[in-house]
């Protein structure tokens, strides 16, 4: 059933796909007018890849700094020193070169640069009681370009997590004013990650897809959006493994885009459903608690436990989810339709080589309950703080699912 009462937003960027779409790179300096170009990435990318000498070689005198130590997950040192680094370079234009952590560091970098308050006012607070809070960072903020070498949501959104061990939680940004100027799915760059990378970023893709299949109604423009991110997620998956061969991770990119505009296009983070909130929060622990734990591998390793725990909450969307996969049909109880999607999806994790227990991934199920602290706090997944009420359930949904 479509809704035809909705709101829908649009923000101005240009993309720059396929084979040699990076050379465009100067003109969008150009059309920011920058002369001082600063580059955040990870060491991989700088030292193992000829990625970074390409961008050199396209901006010349005009690449002022290139930071190349983001570490996963954006922690709070790595980007302290990126903004550090970006204030002595004298930086007016920003380019996230990357994935995810990368992608979010670049944001937090130009706001850190802006802003005057202390971090701590800068962030998302939790109150004891109530929802969270997320401050306006008014300073008017440096420009961004985002060169993806994997698929991810992370590349136009206005939002990011920082990691700092020394909290329960993450430290939450958000400013639209981050939002990129230019992004570039270049086919080179993109191939430049190594298979494991392409496959976790796929499966992320494809989950967040699957996920969003449960809605009971939405607005045409939803509707579309999510069908053809679903479409083309599934599609890649089982080809973004190959070494020569850019469609796929290209393909997974747009769906990864699709995926942020159905949000702006009206659309419901997976609808609320708690099959898909919960495994949201509990993934974003584990890669938080667990360093060596990518967001892939927690998706798969999770769901199908989280699924069975939790799919009778939403039966309806479980439904829909079970229908699309192929698992379910109108015939069948409603009742059967989480324990079939489950498995369906299991069998697809399983098909390219993804876990799907949390024994597999080789953490220590000591630090469990860091990883509830972290779940109790992920503003995305549970804006009203409804998890606190829930924290003896999700302790037993987490436990099953080792």
């Amino acid at each position: 059933m479509y809704i035809h009462d909705f709101r829908a937003t649009g923000y101005p960027y240009r993309l720059y796909s396929g084979q040699g779409a990076l050379d465009k790179l100067p003109g969008e300096v150009d059309r920011a007018r920058a002369r001082r170009v600063f580059v955040v990435c990870g060491r991989t990318v700088s030292r193992s890849t000829p990625l970074i000498g390409r961008i050199r070689a396209l901006l010349g005198e005009r690449l002022a700094g290139v930071f190349d130590e983001i570490a996963k997950d954006t922690t709070l040192d790595s980007v302290l020193r990126a903004a550090e680094a970006a204030r002595a370079a004298q930086a007016d234009l920003v380019i996230g070169v990357g994935a995810g952590s990368v992608l979010q560091a670049a944001r937090v970098v130009v706001i850190l640069l802006a802003e005057t308050r202390p971090i701590e006012e800068l962030i998302t607070r939790y109150p004891e009681h109530g929802p969270a809070v997320s401050p306006k960072l008014l300073a008017p903020k440096l420009p961004i370009i985002n060169v993806l070498t994997a698929a991810t949501t992370a590349q136009n959104r206005a939002g990011s997590r920082v990691k700092d061990e020394s909290r329960t939680h993450g430290m939450e940004f958000f400013d639209p004013k981050t939002r990129p100027a230019a992004i570039f799915w270049d086919a080179e760059a993109l191939l430049t990650a190594p298979p494991q990378l392409a496959r976790t970023t796929a499966v992320s893709v494809y989950w967040r897809a699957v996920m969003n299949l449960g809605a009971a109604s939405m607005n045409p423009l939803v509707e579309g959006d999510r069908l053809q991110a679903y479409r083309l997620a599934a599609g890649a998956l089982h080809r973004v493994t190959a070494a020569n061969d850019a469609a796929p991770r290209i393909d997974l990119c747009a769906a990864a885009l699709l995926q942020n505009r159905e949000a702006d296009d009206g659309g419901t983070l997976f609808e609320r459903h708690w099959v898909g909130r919960v495994t949201y929060a509990f993934v974003t622990a584990l890669f938080s608690v667990y360093p060596r734990v990518a967001q892939g591998e927690a998706n798969s390793a999770l769901t199908g436990t989280v699924m069975r725990r939790l799919g009778a909450r939403d039966v309806e969307a479980m439904a829909r989810i079970a229908a699309t996969l192929g698992a379910w049909n109108e015939r069948m109880p409603p009742a059967q339709a989480p324990g079939l999607a489950a498995d369906r999806l299991e069998e697809v994790f399983r098909a390219i080589g993804m876990p799907t227990r949390l024994s597999e991934l080789g953490i220590d199920r000591g630090l469990f309950p860091r990883v509830i602290e972290y779940s109790l706090k992920n503003f995305n997944a549970d804006p009203q703080r409804e998890f606190v009420r829930e924290r003896p359930l999700l302790e037993e949904v987490l436990a099953a699912a080792w």
